[in-house]
């Protein structure tokens, strides 16, 4: 079995891979401090709720975007899954080339994501993910990832709502039944929400215009992003495992190149 670990800004994602199924996946909150003993004493824990051992797990494959957790976590894995986990990064062999004026800028969580929507449903194609951060990418019919925008993600803008203004509430992100808000709550709802359903048919009607590719699918992903594709038919496909997907993709490529 593959362990494959996503850790972003606000959430650890954990899928356990049997073959090429997703048979379990959990979350930890990446903010909280852990120790190596305690990352692998949680990650054993999950792993036991499936009759898994951790000679079961054969490989695992991580892509980080806060380093500040890698040595506790890595430290974890190697003393509690007996495994080296593969850091996906600079000269990962992912088979998406990097097309930008600096490729070294391009997170590798965005590279995953892209791996994963052009090999699972072909390019051209728009990756968005819904994350901390609102990101859109765009692949090219040849697998190379030439252009990408990045936005404050709703969580984010819902944090500076309440925290800059003193008389706004936190509140939930849902989608109001109406644009026409009546209520304060409602009103900040569908300001989020409406607001990025508009932000999203935008970009993407600007990357196909810009771009010049023909038949463009958009793919999306991320935690909040199916609020966002019910809402939308520029949207074709949302997977909220893309990232873990693309992982199991990159982690299969470099095992038959090496």
């Amino acid at each position: 079995m593959l362990l494959a670990i996503d850790i972003g800004n606000t959430n650890l994602t954990f899928g356990l891979f049997d073959g090429k199924k997703i048979r379990h996946k959990f979350r930890l909150t990446t903010s909280l401090p852990r120790t190596s003993d305690e990352f692998g004493v949680q990650i054993m824990e999950q792993l036991s709720h499936q009759d898994v051992s951790s000679d079961d797990v054969e490989d695992v494959i991580i892509c980080s975007v806060v380093p500040k957790i890698m040595y506790s976590l890595t430290s974890g894995i190697k003393k509690y899954v007996k495994c080296d986990p593969m850091i996906v990064g600079q000269g990962t062999k992912s088979g998406i080339r990097i097309a930008t004026t600096n490729p070294m800028e391009m997170g590798s969580d965005r590279v995953v994501d892209a791996v994963g929507a052009y090999f699972l449903y072909g390019g051209p194609v728009i990756v968005i993910d819904y994350g901390t951060a609102t990101t859109y990418d765009l692949v090219s019919e040849d697998g190379a990832l030439v252009a990408g925008v990045t936005a404050p993600g709703i969580r984010i803008s819902a944090k500076a709502l309440w925290s800059n203004a003193a008389k706004l509430p936190e509140i939930e992100i849902v989608k109001p039944k109406s644009i026409l808000a009546k209520t304060t709550i409602t009103s900040m709802q569908a300001g989020l929400v409406y607001g990025t359903i508009g932000q999203t048919e935008y970009i993407i009607d600007q990357f196909k215009k810009q771009s010049g590719y023909s038949g463009l699918k958009v793919v999306a992903t991320g935690g909040l992003g199916r609020i966002i594709s019910e809402s939308t038919e520029k949207i074709d496909v949302y997977d909220d495992e893309l990232t873990l997907k693309g992982m199991r993709l990159i982690y299969e490529r470099t095992m038959r190149e090496s």
